[in-house]
Formats: C-alpha cells, structure tokens, sequence
C-alpha cells in the first residue's frame, strides 16, 4: 500500500499581503501529479488544512476541488484538524464523508477509532490524532499536569491499547500509523507557525509515537526526519522567508504485511521562488550575481550607514517582488545609536532636537537644505515670539 503523508496546507494563507490561492493550486496540481504517477493509496494530511478558522470561501472551494480530484485518481483521503483549523467546522459531516473516502478525524472521542484500510492480505490502521489543546481535553482525557506532553502520552495510551486490542483478535497482520499535529522533540521550527504555548510545555517526546510503524507529524513547516518512522512533512509551498532553503514536498510511504517497507521523499517545485538578500543598497542595485532574484520574493536587509532615501521604491525598480525590508546599519558611530532620550538630553538648541528626531525616526540624518529648512523655520517662530 503507497501512502503519502501530507501536512499544513493552509489553504486561504497570504505571504506578507501577497496573495498565495495561484500558489495553492499549483500545488495542488503537483500533488496530484504525484498520487497519478506514483499509484498512491491513500493521502495524510496532517492537520491546518487551512489557515483559518473561519476559512474564505477560496480556500474552501480549493480544499472541496482537492478532494473531488484525490479521490477520482483513485486515493483515499485520511484529514485531521490542526492548531489553525476549527475542529467542528472541519469536521462537519465526518461520518458521511468517510462513506466516500474522506476520512475525518477531529474530535477527541474519535482519535483511538482508526480507518482500518485493506492492504490485501493485512490492515492498515491509521489513528488521526487532531490538535489537541491541553486546556480543551485534559479533562477528558484524564490528564492533571499541565502541556502537551501528558495529553499526547494519554492519547497515545488510547490508541496502543485499541491496536493491541486488535491484533489480539485478528487473523491477519495490522501495521499502524499515527497522525498528530505536535512540537516533537528535536524538530527545527520556521517563522510561520503558531507557538502552540509558552515555556517548552509544548514539546512532546518522540518516544511517544515509538509503538506505531510510522508517525505522520504535523505543525513544523520543514519537511524533518526526527526518527526513521518519525517524520514531519513539512508544509507544501513556503510560509516565510526561514523557509527559503525548504524543498517542499511529502514523504511517500510504502507499507507491506511485514511493515513499513520503503520511505522516500517526494519533491514539488515552488511557484515562485524566495531570497533574502544583504547588503548596501548600491551594491545590491548593481550586483549582477542578483538576476534571478528580480523574479522571486524578497527579503531584503540593508546595511547603509545611514538609511537610504526610497529604499524600498528603489529596490523594486530591480527586485519588484520586494516584500519585507528590514534596516540594519553596520559602521554608524556609537553616538547615533543612542536612544532618542540620551539624544534629547545632550541636545544643545532647538535645531539639535528638530535633527536629532529626524534622525532618530528614519535612521539618516537631515540633508544640508533639509537641516537650512528647519533653521529657518525654527529661526521664524523665534522672531514671531519676539515680535508679541
């Protein structure tokens, strides 16, 4: 059986205002190029399907288009809520949907319930464990210590405890999966996802999926191998510009009786591509190793001395997909680095503090008219004040 394990679509998500719907469907396409070509069984996706709660119209048109086309190549879809998704809203239908291939797993009462899948001679047990918010389930679940880790650890217990209930009983061999949208141990996390809390109570221990053949992680946004069966996908396009050096794509599972046979990486070309560029303005204006970012999105970082007038009209007369422009000056003086109060304080006259705000606010002190523009004006309310 060939099992792709997908996660965190965020279907209706904007890339720092730019919109991303082309971008989502362009994967969708790739992915199913993949399920056609590669003969794929059955599509995880591993929680944030979307990247709302109340998801836009767009996206949900997007995701009903997604699972028509999955399931006229022939695979059947396995979904489970994320930190994103609205647990009810997904889940809406579930037990209908499962009818037709869809399989939802979002509610807690359902995550040691698998979708028992037939391999031809063996079982395939998939437990979809949606996002679990300690505050929300602990009750439930029986659980008194704060975090993640206890509440994943006592849903886990659930599902080792229906799988060996199982097997006990069965005539064949079952193998097993686990979903679950988590903060594993030891994964590298990017800029765009959502703290699950605060204080390292939300990282889980690899350990607990040890007892299942593969487990399917969701939530980190870089496609990661934590152990040989645990791995995240990753998202399938990028959310940020920490994920400029991602290759996006799903891990593409093969699952015989004896176990998980094969695991290989599946690879999908990005849309548009990312750079983070450094640098002086002037250098980066004329640097000719930079063509092929005038066609990406960028990240830029500049190092002038003193802040460029029209950076960013500037940067986008060569690099038009400028998004995100960041300022950080290298070899200005300790003076100006000083706070505006230090500035204020050590302030001589009128003048000195018409500049020094100036250059507090935009990181470039006034030009010579700028700077005879202010004494003039600062000179002509003097005179008004003398003249009463």
């Amino acid at each position: 059986m060939r099992i792709l394990h997908t996660s965190d679509w965020h279907l209706g998500r904007s890339f720092h205002g730019a919109g991303l719907l082309d971008a989502q469907h362009g994967f969708i396409d790739a992915l199913l190029q993949t399920v056609t070509t590669e003969h794929v069984d059955v599509v995880l996706i591993a929680g944030d399907v979307y990247d709302r709660a109340l998801p836009s119209v767009d996206a949900v048109t997007l995701f009903d288009d997604a699972v028509v086309r999955l399931r006229e190549a022939g695979a059947t879809v396995i979904a489970t809520s994320g930190n994103h998704d609205s647990a009810l809203r997904l889940g809406f239908g579930s037990r209908l949907l499962g009818h037709a291939g869809l399989h939802l797993r979002t509610q807690v009462a359902d995550l040691d319930t698998p979708i028992l899948l037939d391999g031809g001679g063996f079982t395939v047990a998939v437990y979809g464990l949606p996002y679990l918010e300690p505050r929300m389930v602990a009750e439930t679940l029986g659980v008194e210590a704060p975090g993640h880790p206890p509440v994943i650890r006592a849903a886990m217990d659930r599902v080792r405890a229906d799988l060996a209930a199982r097997r006990a009983v069965s005539s064949q061999p079952i193998r097993s999966l686990a979903m679950a949208h988590v903060f594993a141990a030891h994964g590298q996390p990017s800029d765009s996802e959502r703290e699950l809390s605060i204080g390292g109570l939300d990282i889980v221990p690899i350990e607990e999926f040890a007892d299942v053949d593969y487990a399917a992680l969701g939530h980190l946004h870089g496609r990661q191998r934590l152990a040989e069966t645990i791995r995240y996908s990753g998202s399938p396009i990028a959310y940020s510009f920490s994920e400029a050096n991602h290759r996006k794509g799903a891990w593409l599972l093969d699952v015989t009786a004896d176990g998980l046979a094969s695991i290989e990486p599946v690879d999908w070309p990005a849309a548009k591509a990312l750079r983070v560029l450094r640098g002086r303005l002037e250098d980066l204006l004329a640097d000719e190793s930079l063509a092929d970012a005038a066609g990406a999105w960028c990240q830029v970082t500049l190092t002038d001395r003193d802040r460029p007038a029209q950076a960013m009209e500037r940067l986008r007369t060569r690099f038009p997909g400028t998004l995100v422009l960041y300022f950080e000056p290298e070899g200005r003086p300790a003076a100006v680095e000083r706070t505006y109060r230090d500035r204020l304080a050590a302030a001589e006259n009128p003048l000195q503090v018409c500049t020094g705000f100036i250059d507090h606010v935009r990181q470039r002190p006034p030009s010579g008219p700028e700077a005879e523009l202010l004494a003039r004006i600062l000179d002509g309310a003097a005179s008004s004040r003398v003249a009463r």
